[in-house]
């Protein structure tokens, strides 16, 4: 027996159809019809709903055979039970009162549908206008029938990025959705895990994992354990992940400060990787992400609740052995096919990755400095760093670093971003040994030797004033050397 009244209609046009069908396949002769249906009235026939046997009257089965045959068309769908002529409305409930219930939940959407109803009942007592009160079941099929149900309470964060999240969900569909290609898009984020580790100083630690995945084929392309949700927690991450599978050509990350540090954003527009971002307090649209958690915390981590004492350093050798092992390699209920097997069918737009030196110049702040023209130094992150001396014409200067390592500090080209020269910090107990370097010419070349002669401007002033046969306009000091010495001899 079946509660799906759509279902069951359906079931009684077919059986209806089922009964006088033969009749209208082989049409009885002139003056035997009524005999005819007199037989199918007396046959015993299986309940369409019920299962049980059940006999119809003649007058029926006459109604039926004429209305299928007056619809050549589509005999079947005219067999349906007719739609009341209310169907939809609610009868019991008034305009005042749909309209007081409709102006309830206006004014509190985040109420549920048994807080309304009891409000309502409340509402009927106190104002005889509004008409009796409904059951509770005519007022949750109103409430269904026009979108009144329960609406998400809004956040605590009151913010701009917030709000427009909460109107996005509010007022524009969410589906789900899927790249047509690998490494189309990937997804990135971290996840507070649900177990504790326990470190070498003593202190016990909340980890964060750091995971990747390929829209299309949810492979596991990275996952990783990490105590703290840095900009340089993701770019070891990411470029592990870039190393095993390739470079995406997307990747969509949350608007947290690791995603959004300078770093990573030079890292992945120098990769040619678009970098999108969801709306805040919209973890929908990373949905993909979400649910790998989900697996993480109910697979990986439930096979590791004998572990009284985790390290980091086991959960991350465990995690890895899960992700390429079990994860990967088991069949996806949404794709019907392994991580793994479907990002190896493709199709595919992965690119080569580049090597590790170049990997880690991507993922770098490019900063301007100015040069100390006293020392020739420049300032950064509070470190002072020498500037090799061919550079000491130069003001202002281009450098490149992480903020995570001044240990790897370079010089580049403002033109062209071609790394020029790697700086060092200053060592003043090195300087203090008073040895020092030749300058270096600035260019190449040879610097010129002296001519002997007076410079063109001057000498073509000399011969102007010559040539205007003035005498000359100062008087040489009495007892003045002259021009030739004159001969001993």
């Amino acid at each position: 027996m079946t509660n799906d009244k759509h279902d069951a209609a359906r079931k009684w046009a077919i059986f209806r159809f089922s009964v006088v069908g033969p009749l209208l396949a082989s049409p009885p002769r002139r003056g035997e019809l009524h005999a005819a249906l007199e037989q199918l009235a007396a046959k015993s026939w299986v309940h369409p709903t019920t299962g049980e046997s059940a006999s119809f009257g003649t007058s029926t089965v006459e109604r039926w055979y004429y209305a299928a045959k007056n619809e050549p068309r589509d005999p079947v769908n005219v067999l349906r039970r007719k739609v009341r002529s209310d169907a939809g409305e609610h009868p019991s409930m008034g305009v005042k009162l749909c309209s007081a219930l409709q102006a309830q939940h206006g004014e509190h959407p985040y109420w549920s549908k048994q807080l309304h109803y009891d409000n309502l009942v409340t509402l009927t007592e106190q104002d005889a206008s509004l008409g009796a009160a409904p059951s509770y079941s005519t007022v949750n099929r109103y409430m269904q029938a026009h979108d009144l149900g329960r609406k998400r309470p809004p956040s605590k964060l009151t913010t701009k990025g917030g709000e427009r999240a909460a109107q996005r969900l509010e007022h524009r569909e969410v589906r789900s959705y899927e790249v047509s290609h690998v490494g189309g898009l990937w997804h990135l984020d971290f996840h507070e895990g649900s177990r504790e580790v326990l470190e070498p100083d003593g202190q016990r630690y909340k980890p964060r994992l750091y995971g990747m995945l390929d829209d299309r084929s949810r492979l596991g392309a990275h996952a990783q354990w990490y105590l703290d949700e840095t900009a340089e927690a993701l770019f070891h991450g990411t470029s592990q992940g870039f190393m095993k599978y390739g470079l995406s050509r997307s990747l969509m990350t949350d608007g947290g400060a690791a995603m959004k540090a300078e770093e990573t954003r030079n890292g992945l527009a120098e990769l040619g990787v678009i970098h999108e971002m969801t709306l805040p307090l919209s973890p929908y649209q990373n949905g993909k992400q979400e649910s790998f958690w989900g697996q993480v915390e109910g697979r990986l981590l439930a096979m590791l609740d004998g572990i009284e004492e985790l390290t980091l350093k086991l959960l991350n050798e465990a995690t890895q052995a899960w992700l390429h092992l079990d994860y990967n390699r088991r069949v996806h209920s949404e794709t019907g096919a392994t991580p793994i097997q479907r990002f190896l069918d493709g199709p595919s737009v992965i690119r080569p990755c580049p090597n590790e030196e170049t990997l880690r110049r991507a993922f770098q702040l490019r900063v301007k400095r100015t040069q100390r023209r006293s020392d020739g130094t420049v300032s950064i992150a509070g470190v002072r760093y020498e500037i090799p001396s061919r550079f000491r014409q130069q003001k202002e200067l281009m450098v490149r670093y992480a903020r995570w390592d001044l240990s790897r500090v370079v010089l580049v080209d403002p033109l062209t971003d071609v790394t020029v020269a790697r700086i060092y910090p200053l060592d003043k107990e090195r300087n203090a040994d008073g040895r020092r370097r030749a300058l270096k010419p600035i260019d190449s070349t040879e610097p010129a030797k002296r001519s002997g002669k007076v410079a063109p401007l001057l000498a073509e002033l000399m011969k102007t004033y010559t040539a205007t046969g003035l005498p000359p306009a100062y008087l040489p000091r009495p007892g003045s050397l002259p021009d030739t010495p004159e001969d001993d001899s």
